[in-house]
């Protein structure tokens, strides 16, 4: 840590980002906080968490969502602050030291790239089961070209593709809200009312079940960071960042905890298909509504490529702010046309050398890739409850008029959050599946944080 206030005041990170064009609109900020919460997460992984927990899995995605509320409120103070593509990864250098940023940005730039090309798989794999016969890796690549070219070309673009999949995403899940409340309700034509029969059993595998949906659902809310990280190539960085923390506490409420809620009244728990098809699509194939189960593997199939495009571009701009404040390989700050473009390609290549790892070492390399980013989402949220809580003292200080948004109860709910992160690690050591993920991510920060704290040393 830093011995002296000089080492770790910096000045706002959005004039290191000058060079960056500011082409994203404020509808497309919008809508990429509003899609950026209905992830591939939701569609694809919840269906583990509902066999784990059963009916519980509300309460679980319940108490998840109330501390990635807090997690998105305390970024959102410092984002609005001091906007920058680095996003926590600059907060963090700001506040604890350059180690920190460097340990944060890095981390999660691992973590992106390595989920673009988890979710070029998953993308191949429902394209495949259309065109049984064509080979997935041809259709990953093909995603993987298509979303690099458009992150190579202008930051509209990616502004562009975000607005309509989020806006296909946001109508597609209210949707399915509107008719499971409507067969709950027993109004929905052709369909009786499930009543509460399938909510009887709530707790089927008592309390290790519901802290293994706990764990399944703190997961599914990855990505929630990508709209700060836009923001910065924004029109109004500040009222973008502004307008999305303070709707995020609906939009996880509605989006999330309500189509759990749906989805264990209307399909049993227990049912095979929650986990084989996928949660969305057994309710819907449950209720009987004629193709409404393929459509949903279309909005399926359209969160996975929303996800690819929001992690090149969030990938590429975390290293290239990292750079930009000396912290990675100067040829990844080069921007031309103001997009980054060494920066997207770099990122882009690493996801797809996940996926070749896929294919060529799939009983070591690739697990130990997957386990290495495991809890990496839990380690940035450390940093920036850290951050807000020396930055805060330190805006309150100096700065007050930048506090345009503020943390609630601060300080005690820093502290709450804190707390609740602590516990999630507890329970992963608890648990044999997760339990690996804790060492190797551990492993990998370790790494991150000598090499970080090294580099500090040396440029002192």
């Amino acid at each position: 840590m830093p011995s002296s206030t000089t080492e770790v005041e910096k000045p706002p990170q959005a004039d290191a980002d000058a060079t960056l064009s500011h082409g994203l609109k404020q509808r497309h900020l919008s809508m990429i906080a509003l899609g950026g919460v209905i992830g591939a997460g939701l569609f694809v992984g919840s269906g583990a968490g509902i066999a784990a927990a059963g009916p519980s899995i509300v309460v679980a995605y319940t108490l998840s969502g109330l501390l990635v509320m807090l997690v998105m409120r305390m970024l959102g103070e410092m984002s609005a602050a001091y906007p920058s593509s680095g996003s926590f990864s600059a907060h963090a250098e700001r506040a604890i030291g350059p180690w920190a940023g460097f340990t944060a940005g890095w981390s999660f730039w691992v973590l992106l790239c390595t989920a673009v090309g988890l979710e070029g798989i998953g993308a191949a794999k429902i394209v495949t089961g259309w065109l049984p016969g064509t080979p997935e890796w041809a259709w990953v690549a093909l995603f993987m070209v298509v979303f690099c070219v458009t992150n190579l070309a202008a930051v509209q673009n990616f502004g562009e593709f975000e607005f309509w999949f989020a806006a296909l995403k946001v109508g597609a899940i209210s949707l399915f809200l509107i008719l499971g409340v409507l067969a709950i309700a027993g109004v929905l034509p052709g369909t009786d009312a499930p009543g509460a029969g399938n909510l009887s059993d709530f707790l089927p595998n008592g309390s290790e079940g519901l802290i293994v949906g706990v764990l399944a659902s703190i997961f599914a809310y990855g990505g929630l960071e990508t709209v700060t990280i836009a923001a910065a190539e924004s029109q109004d960085p500040v009222r973008g960042v502004a307008s999305a923390v303070r709707t995020a506490m609906w939009r996880i409420a509605l989006f999330y905890i309500g189509s759990m809620a749906v989805i264990v009244t209307i399909v049993p728990w227990d049912s095979n298909e929650v986990v084989e098809k996928g949660p969305y699509v057994a309710a819907l194939d449950h209720l009987g509504i004629p193709g409404a189960g393929q459509l949903m593997n279309v909005v399926v199939l359209v969160a996975l490529l929303s996800a690819m495009n929001a992690n090149i571009y969030g990938s590429s701009r975390i290293a290239y702010s990292l750079v930009e404040r000396g912290q990675g390989p100067r040829v990844l700050g080069r921007v031309s046309g103001g997009v980054p473009r060494i920066a997207v390609l770099s990122s882009s290549v690493f996801g797809f050398v996940c996926v070749v790892l896929s294919y060529w070492r799939p009983d070591d390399v690739f697990p130990w890739l997957l386990n290495m980013i495991g809890a990496v989402i839990l380690v940035v949220w450390v940093f920036i409850a850290v951050s807000q809580l020396r930055l805060r003292a330190r805006l309150n200080r100096e700065a007050p008029e930048r506090l345009t948004v503020r943390m609630w109860a601060f300080p005690w709910l820093t502290w709450v959050a804190l707390a609740g992160m602590a516990a999630i690690f507890v329970l992963m050591a608890r648990e044999p599946g997760t339990r690996v993920q804790l060492y190797y991510t551990g492993g990998l920060t370790a790494v991150l944080a000598a090499v970080g704290y090294a580099r500090q040393k040396a440029r002192r």
